[in-house]
C-alpha cells in the first residue's frame, strides 16, 4: 500500500465546496471517483483545508493510500483523464511516507484573495475575482490589515457555525498590494477560522472605501464579536494557495 501526495489545483465555481455532500457535487466527490475509476476500489480523499463553495484553489494538498503500483506522471496524467471534465488538475503526484497525512502534518496554509475595484464588470474572470465597481485606497487596508497581524482572539471574524475548539488564531501574513486593476490581499498562518479571511477581507474593502480606519478595525478585533466586524464577502475572488510541511 503506497500513500501518495497530491497537488492540485481547481476551479471551485462548479462545486460546494471541498467537503464531499448528499445533494451537491464536492471536490472530494470528483477525487474520490477518480481514484475508485483507476484504482477499481473506494478510496478516501484527506485534504490540507476544506474550502467554501465557489473557493479555487491554485496548490491544494490532498492524500489518499493505493495499492496498485504507480509511478507519480503516469498517476498524475491518469488521474487527469479520468477527472474529466471537472476544472481540476492534479499537479505533481509524489510517494509519501505511511505517516504523512495532509491535514495533520500541515504547518501553515496560505491565501489569496483577488478584488477588481474597477467600474465595469469582469468578462474573462467573471466568478474569479470579487468586483467592487470603485477604486479603493490599498495603502489604507495594508495599513489596516497590520492591526490583524499576530496571535489574537479572532471572534469578530469567525463565521457563527465555526467548529474551531478556539477563536485565538495567530496571523503570520495580511498584505495588501495593488497589481494593476486589482487588489490582492495574502493571507498566511498556520490554521483559519471557518470564514475568516472572506470575513476579514469585508472588514478591509471598508477601509479602502473610506467607511472605516485603522483603529475601526482594531475597535472590531478587540470586541470578540462577529456583529462588530465587517461583512462576508464573496467567495469568488478567494484561493487557497499552498500548504507548509
Amino acid at each position: 500500500m503506497q500513500r501518495w501526495k497530491l497537488t492540485i489545483e481547481y476551479d471551485g465555481r462548479p462545486f460546494a465546496g471541498w467537503q464531499r455532500q448528499d445533494n451537491a457535487p464536492s471536490v472530494q466527490q470528483a477525487m474520490e471517483e477518480a481514484i475508485e475509476r483507476l484504482s477499481g476500489s473506494p478510496v478516501r480523499v484527506h485534504t490540507s483545508g476544506r474550502t467554501d463553495a465557489g473557493v479555487h484553489a491554485l496548490g491544494q494538498v490532498c492524500h489518499f493510500d493505493l495499492e496498485k503500483p504507480f509511478t507519480g506522471d503516469k498517476l498524475r496524467d491518469a488521474l487527469n483523464f479520468h477527472l474529466r471534465p471537472n476544472p481540476i488538475s492534479v499537479l505533481l503526484a509524489e510517494p509519501a511516507a505511511g505517516d504523512f497525512h495532509a491535514r495533520m502534518s500541515c504547518l501553515g496554509r496560505s491565501y489569496l484573495f483577488r478584488i477588481l475595484d474597477r467600474r465595469a464588470p469582469p468578462a474573462l474572470d467573471l466568478g474569479r475575482v470579487w468586483h467592487v465597481p470603485r477604486r479603493l485606497d490599498a495603502g489604507r487596508m495594508h495599513e489596516a490589515a497590520q492591526v490583524l497581524v499576530g496571535r489574537h482572539d479572532f471572534s469578530s471574524f469567525r463565521a457563527s457555525l465555526c467548529q474551531a475548539n478556539s477563536p485565538v488564531k495567530t496571523l503570520d501574513r495580511l498584505d495588501v498590494e495593488r497589481v494593476g486593476e486589482e487588489i490582492h490581499i495574502h493571507a498566511a498562518a498556520r490554521s483559519f477560522l471557518h470564514h475568516q479571511v472572506r470575513n476579514m477581507v469585508g472588514t478591509l474593502e471598508f477601509v479602502g472605501n473610506g467607511k472605516w480606519t485603522a483603529e475601526d478595525v482594531r475597535a472590531a478585533l478587540e470586541a470578540r464579536d462577529r456583529a462588530k466586524g465587517g461583512p462576508t464577502c464573496p467567495p469568488d475572488g478567494l484561493y487557497f494557495v499552498g500548504a507548509r510541511y
